[in-house]
């Protein structure tokens, strides 16, 4: 039997993904991608999921892509490679894409060094907590590639455009004090003590209103792009959805009736 590209154990509300394949520092292939996504797409329609924790097994969180995977799609015939390459980049950005609008709280637990394709993944999510052994590095420049996993849109906002230009011209490698610094890791803790407090981060975060969170999140991710007439509309209609929840009535009432 197969062991899994990608692990899943869920506790006390909180989902832990765990990229499994230590022996290549978890290095992202096509099968893996398609499990990635599988679990992604199970895990933001569980209701029983409040929070989401996303981690790496072994020495790495991610190498990035699977650089045989890259020799495989330069010996595909000339006519094709364009239109491959378009097609994988459909199910990178999907794939990105889930975790960042996932509709709960998620949180990159960087055990290691987190490169490439990984370092985009990282900042897919919303709070990035990182290993004192942890690195970044957006090393695609020394592929011949430009950052393809979200890194062009979220590494700017994290640390502003001259540091990002700077960062990935470069491809230099950023370890956990240095990312602590610029904004690219929220916090940073002891190695053997990196899961539990993302997990316990992720509890806290998760306890809120499942609706105001999912709605929350969704126009925070937005808010840059948009005008602010545009986000008070927005906010405006989600804050109408939220009168309605059961979480915002049980609260009420639970306001109203607590012992004076």
């Amino acid at each position: 039997m197969n062991t899994p590209m990608i692990q899943l154990a869920v506790e006390s509300g909180v989902a832990v993904i765990t990229l499994n394949r230590p022996e290549k520092r978890n290095a992202i292939t096509d099968d893996m991608r398609t499990e990635l996504i599988r679990t992604l797409e199970n895990v933001s329609s569980d209701p029983a999921v409040r929070a989401v924790v996303l981690t790496g097994n072994g020495k790495g969180f991610c190498a990035g892509g699977d650089v045989s995977g890259m020799a495989q799609r330069m010996e595909a015939p000339t006519g094709e490679v364009a239109f491959n390459g378009w097609s994988r980049q459909q199910r990178v950005h999907h794939s990105v894409d889930l975790l960042y609008s996932m509709p709960k709280p998620t949180i990159a637990a960087v055990n290691g060094a987190a490169a490439g394709l990984g370092a985009d993944v990282a900042l897919a999510c919303d709070f990035v907590i990182a290993s004192e052994d942890a690195s970044f590095a957006w090393s695609y420049i020394r592929r011949g590639l430009i950052p393809d996993g979200g890194g062009l849109y979220f590494l700017p906002r994290r640390v502003g455009l001259a540091r990002a230009k700077d960062l990935i011209f470069s491809g230099r490698r950023v370890d956990a004090k240095e990312a602590l610094d610029l904004g690219i890791a929220d916090r940073v803790c002891a190695p053997q003590r990196l899961l539990e407090e993302a997990q316990a981060w992720a509890q806290e975060l998760g306890q809120g209103s499942a609706t105001a969170l999912a709605l929350g999140k969704t126009l925070l991710n937005q808010s840059y792009e948009l005008s602010a007439s545009q986000v008070f509309a927005q906010g405006s209609q989600a804050q109408a959805v939220c009168y309605t929840s059961r979480e915002h009535r049980e609260a009420v009432h639970a306001f109203l009736n607590k012992p004076q």
